[in-house]
């Protein structure tokens, strides 16, 4: 099912920018889609990006042209570029596969916020 360890957050201003990142380990994670999601305080999680094995990528209209996904086969990782950073944007990001099934990671805490 895999693990996901992710990394990154922080408390920014608006208009900034973070970088996520998210180490995987017990799956063959160049052969998965992997998603970025988001849980705002109150709100479900849902999910804000996906990339696919082959690098084809997918985001949700809230942060198209403000965020991007990547990913590095060789060290097993995803990533999420996020800039022009607005408060909306806060909340717990994780990373995982598309599955509907399988365990979350701890996720990392985005604070938007002057």
């Amino acid at each position: 099912q895999g693990q996901f360890v992710e990394s990154g957050g922080g408390l920014v201003q608006p208009g900034g920018s973070l970088r996520l990142s998210c180490a995987t380990s017990g799956i063959a994670f160049s052969m998965y889609a992997m998603g970025w999601y988001r849980q705002a305080p109150g709100k479900q999680r849902e999910l804000v990006a996906r990339i696919s094995s082959s690098s084809g990528a997918y985001y949700a209209d809230s942060v198209k042209g403000r965020f991007t996904i990547s990913r590095d086969n060789a060290k097993k990782s995803v990533f999420l570029q996020m800039n022009s950073l607005k408060p909306e944007d806060t909340g717990v990001y994780y990373c995982k596969t598309l599955s509907p099934t399988g365990s979350w990671g701890q996720g990392t805490q985005v604070t938007v916020s002057s």
